[in-house]
């Protein structure tokens, strides 16, 4: 029998911070699920991609946001917004992203987490 594995991103199994903003991981068998959390102000390409070392994220995303919002855009310049209740998802195409307005945004993320800023 399988036993249960129940985790919680009050204790993650790692942190990766940046400037304005961290993101927590918790791993599972054959899964990795990460935990965004960016104040007001963040951006990929300013304060990720130096952790990336990639001028857009590149990562493939399929998350949740928990609370605010932010822009998705594009090298194509295709522009999208997700906010508060928003199911998305985020091919591996060059994007950036930033926060939008003046609330923290959160997000789960089912794809991409093990690979987000590493």
């Amino acid at each position: 029998m399988i036993s249960p594995i129940i985790k919680n991103f009050e204790t993650p199994d790692e942190i990766r911070e940046f400037e304005k903003g961290r993101f927590e991981l918790v791993e599972l068998p054959n899964m990795t699920i990460g935990k965004a959390t960016y104040d007001p102000g963040w951006k990929w390409s300013r304060d990720v991609s130096p952790l990336a070392h990639t001028e857009f994220c590149e990562v493939e995303h399929l998350g949740m946001v928990l609370s605010g919002s932010a822009t998705v855009v594009f090298k194509d310049g295709t522009i999208h917004t997700v906010k508060k209740g928003d199911v998305f998802y985020v091919p591996p195409e060059p994007h950036d992203s930033w926060v939008l307005g003046d609330q923290k945004y959160v997000s789960i993320h089912f794809l991409g987490a093990d690979k987000y800023a590493d």
